[in-house]
């Protein structure tokens, strides 16, 4: 599927929008091993304000340039919506979800999304959907469900099935986002959106820090402080700015087909920096998720055929 994915979008000129789209999912992958770091560290919303803040003093200096942007009142409801669905919302859930579950079963259940974006498409848009993506639906969710009832418990996932339905709620966060994404990015630039995204953030976490229930550290260590600003500025940054101008240029559901990569970055990360193991039960779970996501996939020559249908599935106007 990736084979396909790589040469229709290079035949066609996308060489740019690939790169930015397989560079994001590299990041994003990375996000969920770099928020367990700073965790051990960090308390959750300490962490999501940092990063938050960090990524909007990156856009600060550019905030003259954005007054140029020929935005309008039309704009305003659907820009709060998206920064309500990430990342205010998908991260408040996503922090949570780490805190209870490894960050290679949460990356698993971002195998979900592309087929979420469909079911969503086609329910809220009255685009059709095919069997094929009903029963890959089906068959991913039932995967991710087994993912969580086969782990066990340790110090990195002391609550895997709560943890994975909360990561489950983050992908129903993303979906939002990524309709909304579609639909702004045909006015506004990538780079105005992702600032949005990153000043929404700082202000809606800056009072949560403050909240009894959130430890504010008394000192910080470089690694926690560097796990921080790398989220911050590789991810909030990078990932979002690389994946919105990759979705501005191809159809959302191709560009969200590539989120299928996150868990693979993201296992091998964790094994390699945090020491994960995934159980023989839950590598055929997450076999089962994989198989579910590609049995929704249209052959080539429906997708080819559906070219002109795909980009208004993701257009909510």
């Amino acid at each position: 599927m990736m084979h396909y994915l790589l040469s229709s979008r290079i035949s066609r000129g996308r060489l740019l929008p690939t790169l930015a789209l397989l560079t994001a999912m590299l990041l994003w992958g990375s996000s969920f091993v770099a928020m367990k770091l700073a965790f051990r560290e960090l308390s959750p919303m300490v962490v999501v304000f940092g990063r938050m803040a960090v990524a909007a003093l990156c856009f600060a200096p550019f905030i003259p340039s954005f007054r140029r942007i020929p935005l309008g009142k039309e704009h305003l409801v659907p820009l709060l919506a998206m920064g309500f669905f990430e990342p205010c919302l998908y991260f408040l859930l996503e922090a949570a979800a780490l805190q209870n579950t490894s960050a290679s079963q949460a990356a698993m259940i971002t195998t979900m999304l592309p087929l979420m974006v469909a079911m969503a498409a086609g329910f809220f848009l009255g685009e059709r959907i095919g069997l094929r993506t009903v029963l890959g639906f089906v068959l991913a969710a039932a995967g991710a469900i087994w993912l969580s009832c086969a782990a066990g418990f340790d110090q990195e996932a002391p609550r895997p099935a709560l943890g994975n339905f909360l990561e489950f709620l983050a992908m129903i966060s993303a979906t939002g986002y990524i309709i909304l994404m579609k639909y702004l990015s045909r006015d506004l630039p990538p780079f105005f959106l992702t600032a949005v995204q990153a000043f929404i953030g700082t202000v809606f976490f800056l009072p949560l820090i403050f909240l009894p229930a959130t430890e504010l550290p008394r000192t910080i260590t470089i690694s926690g402080l560097g796990a921080v600003v790398y989220l911050g500025i590789a991810v909030t940054v990078g990932a979002y700015g690389l994946y919105n101008y990759g979705i501005s240029k191809v159809p959302a559901n191709q560009a969200a087909a590539f989120i299928n990569l996150i868990p693979v970055f993201t296992i091998i990360m964790g094994f390699l920096i945090l020491d994960e193991r995934l159980s023989p039960w839950q590598i055929v779970a997450c076999l089962l998720v994989f198989g579910g996501v590609l049995l929704s996939q249209n052959e080539p020559g429906e997708r080819d055929r559906g070219a002109g249908q795909n980009t208004r599935v993701e257009s909510p106007g």
